[in-house]
């Protein structure tokens, strides 16, 4: 379905049943809605109603030229016009990778709007600064970013030979069909600028201004993860208020929704679950 909000329109797809209650699925660099399609099934077989949109940049109805329109304030209210245009006032939100962090703002800024979270891979904006700020094996970690925030350059590299560099980055996914299914929008024309425009509209001050969480939050972290290291998973819980719980998936990397979705969708539902004692 397509669904337009702030005069942009996004690509989302949309399952389970009617009138369950409402799971947002915020997806990660460089992926898109359908790096959910793995763990939705248990969602909604426990009766929940879920909906994943292509955000900003990777939906071609929603992707402006300006670096500036990738902002974080921008992506999260992206979100918000998202909810309130399918007539959604509050919902369970589940954010992986850049949608994580999207997903940390979303329930700080707007915690009316998020009745809990689930952050995959990447802990609260506050911890990973943290991380990067006191650990040189986080910093190394997090090197890539400064290839990605080169314009043009970033393209180029990850492009050359067919995207042969996107698609192995991507291969900790494991199917290569579903890497196939990844990479293969992103070489259309505009498209990876606009999923790298993420990463160079990132500012220190967009990151600083998340504040804590207060809203029943479970973060998930796999301990094989090369861009997050437990430095920065264990300071998360520095930045809840709310109740916290921390998920280790052991043996598992950086790409968890489609190496352990059924863990993943046991922890979004035992987040779900929790919320209504």
């Amino acid at each position: 379905m397509r669904v337009a909000a702030r005069g942009l329109t996004f690509d989302v797809r949309a399952g389970g049943p009617e009138g369950g209650d409402v799971v947002l699925l915020l997806h990660g660099f460089p992926q898109h809605g359908g790096e959910w399609d793995a763990v939705v099934p248990a969602l909604h077989a426990a009766g929940l109603r879920t909906y994943a949109p292509d955000q900003r940049g990777y939906s071609p109805g929603a992707r402006p030229t300006e670096v500036a329109g990738y902002r974080l304030p921008e992506l999260v209210a992206d979100a918000v016009a998202v909810l309130d245009a399918l007539g959604v006032d509050t919902a369970h939100v589940v954010g992986h990778d850049w949608g994580a962090v999207v997903a940390w703002a979303l329930a700080a800024r707007h915690p009316e709007r998020v009745r809990t979270l689930t952050a995959v891979s990447v802990p609260h904006p506050a911890a990973f600064g943290y991380a990067l700020a006191t650990d040189r094996r986080q910093r190394a970690r997090s090197s890539y970013m400064a290839l990605f925030r080169r314009a043009g350059l970033a393209e180029k590299v990850l492009l050359a030979g067919r995207g042969v560099v996107l698609r192995r980055l991507l291969s900790g996914v494991g199917d290569p069909a579903r890497v196939a299914g990844y990479a293969g929008p992103l070489r259309t024309p505009g498209a990876l600028t606009g999923a790298l425009n993420w990463y160079r509209a990132m500012s220190g001050r967009d990151m600083k201004a998340v504040g804590p969480v207060g809203v029943p939050t479970s973060y998930v972290w796999s301990d094989r993860d090369v861009a997050i290291g437990r430095a920065a998973a264990q300071a998360c819980v520095r930045h809840v208020s709310g109740d916290y719980r921390f998920v280790v998936l052991s043996g598992v990397t950086h790409w968890i929704p489609d190496e352990a979705p059924g863990p993943l969708a046991e922890a979004i539902l035992a987040r779900v679950r929790g919320s209504a004692r």
